[in-house]
């Protein structure tokens, strides 16, 4: 199993800030900013860019943000990031999708999916699961299955 966020890393605690709050406009970007500015390695940024990528006025530049998300933690050699890169994987294919690049977005489906075993049976992986499911299904519609590790999405069963 993977090692929890270190809340004492001053990446994260820009971030955890920023999340809080996110409901002001204007108030959590700057905090996201920040913690790129403030990235260490590819962890790090990783963390940083997946949360300014939730903050982008483009669907563009939030594609950009979320590729560079997943390039950097796919980069952490020591397992940090695994527990990320479901999430990672699945942010980047709406991403993708949202700038019409279905075939890279089903791609990045199938990562989210082949990489749910670094998340522990609970309800946060309940919720990427969800999220992954619902990403096919728009971009197969029809597909409801829900895929094993490893599977493709739009395949027949």
């Amino acid at each position: 199993m993977t090692e929890p966020i270190d809340p004492t890393n001053p990446v994260v605690a820009l971030c955890a800030e920023g999340m809080a709050v996110e409901g002001t406009p204007g108030a959590a970007r700057p905090l996201f900013e920040q913690a790129w500015d403030a990235r260490r390695d590819d962890y790090d940024a990783a963390i940083a860019a997946h949360f300014l990528a939730r903050h982008q006025p483009t669907p563009e530049d939030t594609l950009r943000w979320n590729d560079l998300a997943a390039r950097h933690a796919e980069r952490v050699g020591d397992g940090r990031a695994d527990a990320l890169l479901p999430s990672l994987y699945l942010n980047l294919g709406d991403a993708l999708a949202g700038v019409g690049q279905l075939a890279p977005a089903l791609d990045a489906a199938r990562r989210a999916r082949d990489r749910l075993d670094a998340l522990p049976h609970d309800g946060y992986r309940a919720f990427v699961l969800l999220g992954i499911d619902r990403l096919i299904e728009r971009l197969c519609p029809g597909d409801e299955r829900s895929l094993e590790p490893g599977e493709s999405p739009c395949d027949p069963p």
